[in-house]
């Protein structure tokens, strides 16, 4: 019996909706989770209250502003273990942040002859900026082979990195399979060899404490809106040794240190990376949604959400004709699955006049699906305000499910 964390439900607007004439059951916060009351008033009272741009003015409004942005900074930092808030770049996302890395470290540090070693598991926002930086660099991709379960094998990774290692880059958490990957065994291999880690925390930082220096990261780049916060605002975390030797990619505003009619200079990190006005109300609800993170305990979030997506996969095999993909144990709290005859995007649809929401499709994981030998799965993802029925829920939408198309 898995308890549920008490009265968390109560804590987000949208639970109080029925679908279709049912209570919500949400299970796709893999793709973004719901926001609590205390993040919408958070981003509410700066609006109302103290609008104004940041790093500019020096009006009331605008100093209170650049406080609250700034705090939000350090607020991230100190959720993450990073050692200053100057390693903490706001960006609008993952996608952003690892696109970051691949041209600015990527373009400057990657040479001929070098390899990015990725795993078939990856999100495509953590696959394609390093296609494309092995394009333009002359690198060559290497891919971790997985278990036939899939999990990410160690000796696969110390066979994979070698000395013409440049970067790992891998998910922490995978968004399909529910695999939690050997983040710190492959930072400590590529080490070794003067390489870098980078790790994709979009999956992992919303459901675990994170210490990015226990993790061997050298950067870590993860999202706000899979974390209880808004959308359009993410996070870069870098080690200062490298964010001081990268260039910036995007130019103008408060990133410029001296402009003249031929030449300009940096500001210093983290702003030389933020150019433009940033998502400052983003910021300021990230930073709500990681102190309600806190107050909760990311230790209970973990183990929550962790046997929430054992219990589904269990629960799932003993459904008959239907597939569950990924390892048994450990299992983060994202199940794939398919029903044999009935396609992923007809499964959801009968889960929704049901109340039931998943996400079905490829989950911006093509070579994935690839490898499991499929076109799309149904996904249902859970997190602190999923409970034990809502596994039933599942369940019994997928039992109707099979009855409506077996008519």
């Amino acid at each position: 019996m898995i308890e549920p964390l008490v009265n968390v439900s109560e804590d987000f607007p949208i639970f109080q909706r029925e679908i279709h004439g049912h209570s919500l059951v949400y299970l796709d916060s893999a793709a973004t989770s719901q926001k609590p009351k205390v993040v919408l008033d958070a981003m509410d009272r700066f609006y109302r209250q103290y609008n104004a741009n940041v790093l500019r003015s020096v009006h009331t409004l605008a100093e209170e502003a650049t406080e609250a942005y700034e705090e939000a900074r350090q607020t991230v930092a100190s959720f993450i273990g990073a050692q200053t808030p100057h390693e903490v770049i706001f960006t609008r996302g993952t996608t952003e942040s690892l696109n970051l890395v691949a041209r600015s470290f990527g373009d400057a540090f990657v040479n001929p002859g070098d390899n990015i070693v990725l795993s078939p598991m990856e999100h495509h926002s953590n696959l394609i900026p390093w296609q494309q930086l092995a394009k333009r660099r002359g690198a060559t991709l290497h891919y971790v082979e997985l278990a036939p379960d899939g999990s990410l094998p160690l000796d696969a990774l110390r066979e994979a990195i070698n000395p013409k290692t440049r970067i790992v880059a891998l998910s922490r958490v995978s968004n399909v399979l529910g695999s939690i990957n050997p983040i710190a065994e492959a930072a400590d291999l590529v080490h070794r060899y003067g390489g870098v880690m980078v790790v994709d925390g979009a999956q992992s930082v919303p459901h675990e404490p994170t210490d990015v220096h226990q993790l061997g990261a050298d950067f870590l780049a993860f999202s706000g809106h899979k974390m209880c916060g808004p959308t359009g605002i993410g996070v870069l975390w870098g080690r200062s040794r490298w964010l001081e030797m990268m260039e910036p990619v995007i130019y103008g505003g408060e990133m410029i240190s001296y402009v003249d009619r031929e030449m300009a200079t940096w500001a210093d990190i983290p702003h030389k990376f933020e150019g433009g006005t940033p998502n400052i109300a983003g910021a300021i609800g990230l930073a709500a949604a990681i102190r309600y993170l806190i107050d909760i305990g990311l230790e209970r979030i973990h183990r929550h959400t962790q046997a929430l997506g054992e219990l589904a996969y269990e629960a799932l095999q003993q459904v008959p004709d239907v597939s569950v993909y990924g390892p048994r144990h450990p299992h983060a709290g994202v199940v794939a699955f398919n029903v044999e005859r009935i396609h992923p995007h007809d499964l959801a649809q009968v889960f929704d006049a049901n109340g039931v929401a998943v996400r079905a499709g490829h989950h911006c994981a093509q070579p994935l699906m690839q490898w499991l030998g499929v076109g799309s799965t149904a996904r249902a993802s859970f997190y602190l305000y999923n409970s034990e029925q809502d596994i039933r829920r599942l369940i019994d939408a997928i039992l109707e499910a099979k009855r409506f198309f077996q008519r």
